[in-house]
């Protein structure tokens, strides 16, 4: 992930951004944390792996499996998307669109959507991945699109948002609202629940937006700029909304994670996480991994700590997935390291290929399914006990 300016032009990696200091003239590394040997505890096979295209192809991407009762979606910059058997990992289906798909992709309906960077939304036929439609924006669509009902929601990287026609992609709404200079390079998937759409800004407010219309219900700052310089008041909504039971959750890289009420936009709790990557729960808790590359377990009611894993710090870790009494999370160089969810100590670690894991694990709750950023897919199962 890379903060960049709205006209385009690249600043520095988010890695090294993260990795110094400017307590001195001379910046400290922060360097990643050296793994030390886990004596595993769970015995986790691997059912199979497989390539699906050449992954993001170096760029910073919203590439990430979806997981549908038919199949697990996978895509790729060179204009691959997959159908795949999430048992055996066969393709059941594979679409060539030619263009350099960004994001998603997202299934919803018998529909199955993908960004591209040139800027198009493309609507795939979920039984036989055949093009439906495409619809041409004016900046890369970098979140995955989600959709609903009658209506697509898409948000491209200049800082709009769009509601397209499911039925042909013309487009039925737009919304927009004044965007920092500096942002982060990515863009939280919007959240559709019921008749509304909910979308984590880069000025690091949330907006609530009617999904048939566009018109804003709500709009609530999840985390308020501070600091002297541009760097430090980023402020980005860029991890994933998460819904629950109990409302929304947030999570920006202005040191803020809050659950939200999806009716009025209030904070129900609110405590200082940085992250710009995701959340994951479970019945009774919600996990975390932040810009420090710290896992952390929350109570889901009350915010309130209930661990901390400092062990990995610096290493870059993808979202969390829950999977049975484990959380899974990758890191830069494609380890998966497994932590028991009670109290948080590693109890296993694997590889995946050796490059990074970025997008979220997806887990079916007997299987876990990873992607990393050369697009190669696996999926595990924790072996039972003997």
């Amino acid at each position: 992930m890379k903060p960049v300016l709205r006209n385009g032009l690249g600043l520095l990696l988010i890695a090294a951004l993260a990795a110094t200091t400017a307590c001195s003239s001379k910046p400290k590394l922060r360097e990643p944390t050296k793994l030390v040997e886990v004596k595993p505890e769970i015995k986790v096979q691997q059912l199979w792996s497989r390539s699906a295209g050449n992954g993001s192809g170096g760029f910073y991407s919203g590439l990430r499996l979806d997981l549908e009762s038919d199949a697990l979606y996978a895509a790729a910059i060179n204009g691959g998307v997959f159908a795949i058997d999430p048992k055996t990992g066969a393709t059941i289906w594979q679409s060539k669109t030619k263009s350099r798909v960004i994001s998603g992709p997202t299934v919803a309906a018998d529909l199955v959507y993908v960004g591209t960077l040139d800027g198009d939304v493309i609507a795939l036929k979920r039984a036989d991945g055949k093009e439906a439609w495409r619809h041409r924006l004016l900046s890369e669509v970098v979140a995955a699109p989600v959709a609903s009902g009658d209506i697509v929601v898409v948000r491209s990287v200049d800082g709009r948002q769009f509601g397209l026609s499911v039925a042909d992609g013309s487009r039925v709404w737009n919304f927009d609202r004044a965007e920092p200079n500096l942002t982060l390079r990515g863009l939280s998937k919007p959240l559709i629940l019921g008749n509304r759409v909910y979308i984590g800004l880069d000025s690091g407010k949330l907006v609530a937006l009617n999904l048939a219309d566009g018109v804003p219900a709500w709009e609530q700052n999840l985390s308020v700029p501070t600091g002297r310089s541009e760097l430090e008041r980023l402020t980005d909504v860029d991890a994933d909304l998460l819904a629950a039971d109990n409302g929304i959750y947030a999570v920006s890289y202005g040191n803020d994670i809050a659950l939200i009420d999806p009716v009025a936009g209030e904070s129900r709790w609110r405590r200082s996480i940085k992250s710009y990557t995701g959340m994951s729960t479970d019945e009774s808790h919600l996990y975390v991994t932040d810009n420090d590359g710290l896992l952390w377990s929350l109570d889901a009611d009350t915010g309130a700590v209930n661990w901390k894993q400092e062990t990995l710090k610096f290493r870059r870790l993808s979202p969390p997935a829950v999977i049975g009494k484990y959380i899974v999370a990758g890191d830069y160089k494609g380890y998966l390291h497994w932590f028991e969810s009670g109290d948080g100590h590693e109890v296993m670690r694997g590889n995946l290929g050796g490059d990074a894991v970025i997008a979220a694990p997806v887990s079916d709750g007997e299987r876990l399914y990873v992607l990393n950023v050369s697009g190669d897919i696996a999926a595990y199962q924790i072996a039972p006990a003997k």
